[in-house]
Order: C-alpha cells, then structure tokens, then sequence
C-alpha cells in the first residue's frame, strides 16, 4: 500500500526549533515526529511511503538515508517553492505510478488511526476521496449528508460557512476532520483539473475538496473512536508523552 506524509511545511508555531531544523524531525518524547508517523503507517502495512519536503529538506533526507526503513521511501523536493498541501500532493502525482488509492497523512498528526481500515472502507465505498474524521470537539467542523458526500465547512466560532448558502438540516452530521485521508485516481485527476482552472501550483487541500469538484464523491470514514494530537504546537508537544502512552 501506498501513502504520503506531508512533511513540507515551515512550522513557524514550533519556533525556535524551526529556525535551525524541519518541522518534521522536532523530537516527541524523544522520537522525531516524522519517525512516528513513519512506524505507524509501517505497523498499518503500508510499504511505500512518499515525504515531501522543503523546510531544511537535506535534513529530512539525511533522516531517511540512515533509518532502517519497514518500506520503500521516496523524497517529493519542494525545496524552489513550498506547494502547500495541494500543490504538494499533486506535484506528487509521477511518483504514485498510478498505484491508487494513496492514503495521506499530515506529519503533526498523533492518532490511534487504523490506516488499513481506513484504506477498506474507502475502496469498499467507492469515493473517489474519503476524509478521516471523528465526533470529537472543534470549532471548525465539516459538513457531510445523510448519504455521507460532503456538504459544507463550518465555524461555529466566527459564524464562517462554505459554501456561503449552507444550509444544515437534521439529517447532516458535522465532525472534526483529522488531517488524513484517502485519495483515488478519480480524485486526483479532479484535482489537477482544479489546479488548472485557478492557475495556481501552491493551494492548500480543503480549498480543493470545498469546491465541491463535479463528477467525484468526497466522502468521509466516522471513526468515534479516533484519538488525535495534533503536535504542530509547543502545548501539544508538552502532553504527547501522556498521550502516547494511551494509544
């Protein structure tokens, strides 16, 4: 199985360590984040891996040279420009070989995921992309139907709702999205065809899948089960060794 973790970003939250290292290698209780991430899709079977990189990108290749790797591991370079999530994955594409579905995963991201479960269900469903999600409490919140096709994005704090005409009915379920996901071959064919109608190489992943792309099915995987960190902050960091010892 195939996946991508997206291990780019600048981690401007986790400064000072950023300024002289990548996000992706900040220790979490004493293990760099992205070999964390790394064991749990290899614990999942996951046996080619994708990482990204462009913050210190020499840093995260020297990591990956010298760890004993469970699986096949390829370096997506952003180091001209930073792609964002989007831009990233599609930048990509060549390196997927057509082996489809990819599951991706934020490098920030701490959970308890069964990954190969997710994988099943979301060829079993037939989406063309299936979002991890859960009932768990956040301010911002996506919208799904009662058939479980996305619907919307809402925040319950600043009232912000897209599309614009939202309209929530008793049959909707709102839940947390995880940062990590699922995404087929129909899916990424609509997300090149988006790049290309904005003209842009750098979008972030929600601006694709909130605008609603005709003739594919984003649909979500409830997992009430889900326990998730989301380590890309100082305060997170500070409780991940409690938080893994529950995992």
């Amino acid at each position: 199985m195939r996946a991508m973790i997206l291990a780019a970003g600048l981690g401007t939250r986790l400064k000072p360590w950023t300024l002289e290292h990548p996000k992706a290698l900040v220790p979490v209780d004493g293990v760099p984040m992205l070999e964390r991430i790394m064991c749990h899709l290899e614990d999942c079977g996951f046996d080619n891996i994708i990482v990204n990189t462009h913050h210190f990108s020499d840093q995260i290749i020297d990591y990956l040279n010298h760890r004993e790797s469970r699986s096949k591991v390829i370096v997506s370079d952003e180091t001209s420009l930073l792609l964002d999530t989007g831009g990233g994955i599609l930048n990509a594409e060549s390196l997927f070989d057509g082996d489809y579905p990819v599951l991706v995963h934020n490098v920030d991201i701490l959970s308890n995921a069964d990954l190969e479960e997710l994988i099943a269900f979301h060829q079993k469903a037939g989406n063309d992309v299936t979002l991890l999600t859960s009932p768990r409490e956040s301010s911002r919140k996506l919208i799904f139907d009662k058939n479980g096709k996305l619907k919307g994005w809402l925040n319950s704090i600043s009232g912000e709702k897209k599309p614009a005409s939202l309209s929530i009915s008793p049959e909707d379920s709102e839940e947390a999205f995880s940062g990590i996901y699922v995404i087929g071959e129909g899916g990424m064919a609509a997300l090149s065809k988006y790049a290309g109608e904005i003209g842009e190489e750098a979008f972030p992943i929600m601006d694709f899948f909130l605008s609603f792309p005709e003739g594919i099915r984003i649909g979500h995987y409830l997992s009430p089960q889900l326990r998730l960190l989301d380590i890309g902050k100082p305060a997170a960091l500070q409780q991940a060794s409690e938080f893994l010892k529950h995992l």
